[in-house]
């Protein structure tokens, strides 16, 4: 751990426990810090908080006290999900004190250089393809952050021969304050979190802390297609390495519809790549230019492209089955992940679909719609999906119980070289506590067949 006295003696608040918080709590005690956590949870039934009393730590559970930020302290420490309307980090922010999510702890005590990945979608499949691609090589890669292994915990563990391969979502991203990542990438922007952000702006902004405090020593990957990333690309001081679908560029990393280029020169053909879909072959972009900065092999590079069938529940490819291929998206909890789920097979499609109903439309899939045969509802908006499935001429229309029963009709209804999707442009929340519990049991209902 680098700088281990750094945060000796100092103030800090942990606001908001979790596995963040709990992970913070214990590297600043480590480092001999005074440490408070607050939580709003109850005391009773909660473990950490017994856990972190038992060493001395104080806990206050329960609450916000109004007057916890009346002892001075150095640092908070919030939750990612915490909002910045919280009335405690409101006080701090006008207080002048610092206010971080526990990635900035990472970004001061890691040791080893960091890869920082994020953007609206593609986020999880950019750092596990390129995690693979330097583990394949050889380059002892360590994966952390918003793919569910905090990134703190990683870093005091990281020495200067790993490689910290680390999601950074735009909550994580927005509490930073010195957080510089040897290579940043920037996959996408679309509109997302505006019940948090407020604002197209903030969000961005957030997602630009990405890149905020890179030098000319350090990498920017980022999706050239896109206006707005263009335009935060010429903001940024390091190195500029675009991506691009729209045929050879000249510097950065493209495809065309049969190779990849590397500053404009062929690189690896298309042909070797398994995981299907425009929106994948952007992932496979920004994910491979890391690598080759990162001094990769390409025959580790080219392994993983031909073998990486999809992380789980993101267009993950389960199983063939009498020529039938079944896909789980259930990750899928929107119509923009649902419309590059459709646009990635040319094969006719039954799409599982439906779930939460938050009164959106499906209106936007309509032009996506051209190759599903068949369309299972499920969940809240079954009817409304059912309805939505008539207007575009699907053929034929079913309703079920829930996925397992939808797998179950599905099977009958299609035919070899079909493609049955698992993408339901809805939370799960209606019927399942996550959309992980919902593909696993989607997976379970193919092995059954």
């Amino acid at each position: 751990m680098k700088d281990a006295n750094q945060f000796n003696g100092m103030k800090i608040l942990i606001l908001g426990l979790a596995k963040s918080g709990y992970a913070a709590t214990k590297l600043l005690h480590t480092a001999g810090a005074l440490v408070t956590v607050n939580d709003a949870s109850p005391e009773e039934g909660n473990a950490e908080a017994a856990e972190l009393l038992s060493e001395g730590i104080r806990v206050i559970c329960g609450g916000h006290p109004p007057d916890i930020l009346d002892e001075d302290y150095d640092i908070v420490v919030k939750n990612p999900g915490i909002p910045y309307n919280n009335t405690v980090v409101e006080e701090a922010i006008r207080k002048g004190i610092p206010v971080w999510t526990e990635m900035e702890l990472a970004s001061r005590i890691s040791e080893a250089p960091i890869v920082g990945i994020t953007g609206s979608n593609g986020k999880t499949t950019t750092t596990t393809l390129l995690y693979h691609m330097l583990n394949i090589g050889g380059k002892q890669p360590l994966i952390a952050g918003n793919i569910g292994t905090v990134s703190c915990t990683v870093a005091e563990k990281a020495t200067k021969d790993n490689i910290i391969v680390l999601e950074a979502s735009s909550f994580q991203l927005m509490g930073t304050e010195t957080f510089r990542p040897k290579i940043a990438i920037w996959t996408n922007l679309y509109d997302s979190h505006l019940d948090y952000h407020g604002t197209s702006e903030a969000y961005a902004a957030a997602k630009y802390n990405i890149s905020r405090n890179q030098t000319e020593e350090d990498f920017f990957i980022y999706n050239n297609d896109q206006p707005d990333l263009r335009k935060y690309a010429t903001r940024s001081s390091a190195v500029k390495v675009p991506f691009s679908l729209m045929g050879m560029k000249e510097q950065g990393i493209s495809a065309d519809d049969e190779q990849i280029y590397w500053n404009g020169e062929p690189y690896v053909l298309r042909s070797v790549i398994k995981l299907p879909g425009q929106h994948n072959l952007e992932n496979i972009l920004a994910a491979t230019a890391a690598a080759i900065l990162l001094g990769c092999d390409k025959k580790a590079i080219e392994n993983v492209l031909s073998s990486f069938t999809g992380v789980r529940h993101r267009m993950q490819f389960v199983k063939e089955l009498k020529g039938r291929k079944f896909y789980n998206d259930s990750k899928a909890t929107n119509t923009l992940a649902t419309k590059s789920a459709l646009a990635a097979f040319d094969a006719p499609t039954i799409l599982i679909a439906g779930g939460l109903d938050r009164g959106h439309s499906f209106e936007e899939l309509a032009p996506y719609m051209k190759n599903v045969k068949v369309v299972i509802a499920v969940g809240e908006t079954a009817e409304k999906f059912r309805e939505f499935a008539a207007s575009c001429g699907v053929d034929t229309i079913t309703m079920a119980v829930d996925v397992k029963d939808a797998v179950r009709k599905a099977y009958p209804l299609s035919s070899s070289g079909d493609i049955i999707l698992l993408s339901p442009a809805c939370a799960s929340w209606d019927q399942y506590p996550s959309f992980e519990t919902r593909g696993d049991l989607f997976i379970e209902a193919v092995m059954e067949l």
